[in-house]
């Protein structure tokens, strides 16, 4: 076991980065776990309405239980979180999210040292795990390292129209709240497929997922504008996307996890059995209670992921 300074994990320390689109620059903000020098780098990317914040239990056991230095960098993808709004709604799409994590990598590499990444693992939400598909399947992109391993938590190449539609009903469409109970409350009303999370947890969740807005009220914390693309997005267009992810899939070399949540409306049981049969051929685990997607927040959700990022 390789011994290192204790690291105090109590509290993430919040960063920025500086990246360009083809409008100009926009600033994106994470949050790192950790070592700051830790050669060995997990991201977690979080889904299409959710921020980086929602990682902080994963985060702080993945760094408690690693025998080796380690970071974990969650970042709030342009639109959302501490991150800046984008004046043109329709670079709300994958590859700018993909651009500004190479970004964000080089500017963890400039602060790791000059010695190249042990290893660079990737935990993708939803969103965030089409993010690490994109990643993941192009082999001559500028990363710090391949990425060794690939979670993706209820999500594939292939996503159901249905769960696109029901998406294009709530994305962006918000008020405000006198409060954060009130706050929590219709957030949960709309994420009953999160599985079973403790009120302390949800309250916790939740309290990252809100802004200050009128009179002392609160509202959500992403830019309305990010449901733009998706609400101008069609069948055909959504096809010609799915072949797309399903080539960058086949060419994935990581090793990689899919979790699914057995009553999930986004990923079905018949894309999970196709990604374990091609192209990186995903371990499947399915869990009963969860639709879409699990938060990773329980003991037993955070130790699956831990068992599979930190073993040999």
């Amino acid at each position: 076991m390789t011994t290192h300074e204790p690291v105090h994990i109590s509290q993430p320390q919040l960063e920025a980065v500086v990246c360009p689109h083809p409008e100009g620059q926009h600033r994106m903000s994470f949050v790192r776990w950790g070592h700051p020098q830790a050669r060995r780098v997990v991201v977690c990317a979080h889904g299409l309405t959710r921020q980086g914040r929602d990682f902080d239990r994963l985060a702080q056991a993945l760094v408690a239980q690693s025998t080796e230095p380690l970071q974990v960098i969650c970042p709030d993808v342009a639109g959302r979180g501490r991150s800046e709004w984008l004046a043109n709604p329709a670079l709300y799409q994958i590859p700018q999210y993909a651009a500004d994590m190479l970004a964000m990598l080089a500017q963890v590499q400039v602060q790791t040292g000059p010695e190249p990444l042990l290893s660079l693992d990737w935990v993708g939400t939803s969103m965030g795990g089409l993010i690490g598909m994109v990643l993941a399947g192009q082999p001559g992109l500028p990363l710090l390292a391949p990425i060794r391993r690939l979670v993706l938590n209820d999500v594939g190449p292939a996503i159901t129209w249905s769960s696109v539609e029901r998406m294009k009903t709530y994305v962006g469409q918000y008020g405000e709240y006198p409060d954060l109970d009130a706050a929590a409350s219709a957030m949960w009303a709309l994420s009953q497929g999160f599985g079973p999370v403790t009120p302390e947890v949800w309250h916790e969740m939740s309290s990252h997922m809100t802004r200050p807005g009128t009179g002392g009220a609160l509202t959500l914390h992403y830019d309305p504008a990010i449901g733009v693309p998706l609400r101008a997005m069609t069948p055909e267009n959504a096809s010609v996307g799915e072949a797309t992810l399903w080539a960058l899939y086949d060419q994935i070399k990581a090793q990689t996890l899919l979790i699914r949540g057995q009553d999930s409306d986004l990923l079905t049981p018949e894309t999970a059995l196709e990604m374990t049969q091609r192209g990186p051929r995903a371990q499947l685990e399915t869990w009963p209670g969860f639709g879409h997607a699990p938060t990773l927040t329980g003991d037993d959700q955070i130790q699956v992921v831990a068992d599979f990022l930190l073993s040999d």
